[in-house]
């Protein structure tokens, strides 16, 4: 089972907005050696709607090289339309992803049949297992608890990474689905009430620069011991907030630059900081170093 503290990654760019491979890899040795459990590559966090397909394929091919099975790779292969969800899945599952993250159709809002058509078409085509990634902030569709509970008996969707915040959603899912489907906190800010309530872990932005803290803190979860788990979540609550003063990935990336990581700027739309979140985010930073390290 995939579970427990999950980065979705940052793609680290050069001056001239091509991929800086140099420190994707760097990045990828930074979470092997601090008990990261998993990597998604080309998620919301990765700025995959602005790297064009050929260079995402390359971005794939680099990380599961690089991670050589000592670490799963998840790939985001979702997509506005069907038809190209489907050629991403074959592909990537083709050249050795562990599963792919499947996002809800964004601007292209569906109706029921045609999502539970979406996914499991995509399902159908992949040769390793999908996660869906109900993120409705982004996309400004959810994933009806209906729906949900149909595409939980597929035999090749394997869990949700459920990023609404709602726990009324996630108490829903996990009473309306199998113990075979796998649910994963989509938000920093209450992963140990998800676990407690039978989440497998999360899919997070915060472990991109506190990878350690965010795997002890779902271990603890997990093996029951939530004292432990809420001290660890609560001493970083400030940090994760902090990384979405503005719209993520932007603080993440400004985070990883200013503690030594060189991951670069943006694709556009997503532009730099403003000089007063900036400053509020490396005040919290420095202020907050022991804990993230």
């Amino acid at each position: 089972m995939l579970k427990g503290s999950i980065v979705a990654i940052v793609t680290p760019f050069n001056e001239d907005g091509n991929i800086n491979y140099d420190e994707l890899g760097n990045l990828i040795e930074y979470h092997i050696e601090n008990k990261t459990d998993g990597i998604v590559v080309l998620g919301t966090t990765g700025e995959a709607s602005t790297i064009p397909y050929d260079e995402q394929e390359k971005i794939v091919e680099y990380s599961i090289a690089k991670a050589n099975k000592r670490i799963p790779i998840i790939v985001g292969a979702g997509t506005n339309y069907t038809s190209k969800s489907i050629e991403l899945a074959k592909k990537y599952s083709n050249m050795g992803a562990d599963y792919l993250l499947v996002i809800t159709p964004y601007y292209n809002k569906c109706n029921e049949s045609g999502l539970y058509k979406h996914f499991t078409m995509i399902a159908d085509n992949s040769s390793c297992p999908i996660i869906l990634y109900n993120v409705p902030s982004r996309t400004g569709m959810s994933i009806s608890i209906n729906v949900l509970k149909e595409l939980a008996k597929h035999p090749n969707i394997y869990g949700i990474k459920e990023a609404s915040g709602d726990l009324n959603y996630t108490k829903e899912v996990i009473n309306l689905t199998s113990d075979n489907f796998i649910i994963y906190s989509g938000n920093d800010d209450i992963i140990v009430e998800m676990i407690s309530m039978g989440a497998k872990g999360v899919i997070s932005v915060l472990s991109n620069i506190a990878p350690t803290q965010v795997h002890n803190m779902c271990e603890y979860a997990m093996n029951g011991d939530l004292n432990k788990a809420y001290n660890i979540q609560n001493s970083l609550l400030e940090v994760a907030n902090s990384l979405f003063i503005e719209v993520n990935p932007i603080p993440v990336k400004e985070a990883l630059n200013y503690l030594g990581f060189n991951v670069g700027g943006y694709h556009l739309p997503l532009d730099y900081m403003s000089e007063n979140n900036k400053s509020i985010l490396i005040n919290v930073l420095n202020k907050n170093k022991e804990v993230i390290f």
